[in-house]
């Protein structure tokens, strides 16, 4: 994967590869495509590009790794601070969505078996509305995918498969090796990131094309920090995430020009579709857009839309 990354500096643009990449910098390979230069005063003029190259090797050891992490985390977090959280109610199932959950689960177990994954368990947990499905296998890269396509793809199809039942929307979620998580986790670290650069440079930065579910892990992280906010344009599957300084620098406004993640730091007059599109199988999806109905509500009181 190459992306060309923009900033005053070119440690800056290097810092930007890595948070969009999911990675440490050494893990990157960068060429300096242009270099700020010293004024007569001194002081550096322009901006640094650089194009970003990178390779994701998703392996079983490493999502081990990373999940050991998580849970190390979580009972950390436990010790530090004991729960004191009343237990959860049980969800009760009508007989027919647990004759959809039940129709879900049969067509998970046909289509990764078709896959030639063998040993993989589904636990079935009962959410609001829907069930979550935990796939349980040895080979995590096959059923997670590049972004999560992989998963979402199944979770997509199972939910068109048993809503067929009846005409009452039942949701499905699929997960594999806590990869929710872990995907939130990034994606939050992602939005921290970006957002000291617009503080920085006072400039708005557009993010790649997300599904709406990446898109509100973004906005709550940005309602958090001081000195940005965030909104999404575009129609899908190319809406984006815009993060705005309050300060912005003259002549570039919230709403005018912008830095773009994905076309190395141009400004862009009219949405561009030459964008590695991430994942948006989720039937509700597309259904109307929660974040786009939540002006001034509660943690999404910045948001603006």
């Amino acid at each position: 994967m190459k992306k060309e990354f923009t900033a005053a500096t070119v440690e800056e643009a290097k810092s930007l590869a890595a948070a969009e990449f999911g990675t440490a910098v050494e893990n990157i390979s960068f060429t300096v495509l242009e270099e700020p230069k010293k004024s007569f005063f001194g002081k550096l003029k322009g901006e640094a590009r650089i194009e970003a190259e990178y390779e994701a090797a998703v392996t079983q050891e490493t999502v081990k790794e990373e999940v050991s992490a998580t849970t190390a985390d979580q009972t950390e977090a436990v010790i530090e601070a004991p729960a004191q959280e009343e237990p959860e109610q049980e969800i009760e199932w009508t007989e027919t969505a647990q004759k959809k959950a039940d129709c879900a689960k049969e067509y998970l177990v046909k289509v990764i078996t078709a896959m030639g994954i063998e040993n993989a368990e589904i636990e079935t947990k009962k959410i609001e509305n829907g069930a979550l499905f935990d796939i349980k296998s040895e080979e995590f890269s096959k059923l997670i995918g590049k972004k999560g396509e992989l998963l979402d793809s199944l979770q997509y199809l199972a939910s068109l498969v048993c809503n067929r039942i009846d005409r009452d929307y039942f949701r499905i979620s699929c997960d594999c090796g806590d990869f929710r998580a872990r995907r939130k986790k990034q994606l939050e670290n992602l939005a921290r990131k970006i957002a000291n650069n617009v503080q920085r440079s006072g400039r708005s930065y557009a993010l790649e094309p997300m599904n709406p579910y990446e898109r509100r892990i973004i906005h709550a992280a940005i309602s958090e920090i001081e000195g940005v906010v965030s909104q999404s344009k575009g129609e899908e599957p190319w809406r984006k995430v815009i993060i705005s300084s309050t300060n912005p620098r003259k002549g570039g406004g919230r709403d005018g020009g912008y830095r773009n993640g994905g076309r190395g730091g141009r400004r862009n007059s009219r949405p561009q579709k030459a964008f590695d599109i991430t994942t948006s199988f989720e039937k509700d999806y597309k259904k109307p857009k929660p974040e786009d109905s939540m002006k001034g509500a509660g943690l999404y009181s910045k948001i603006e839309f």
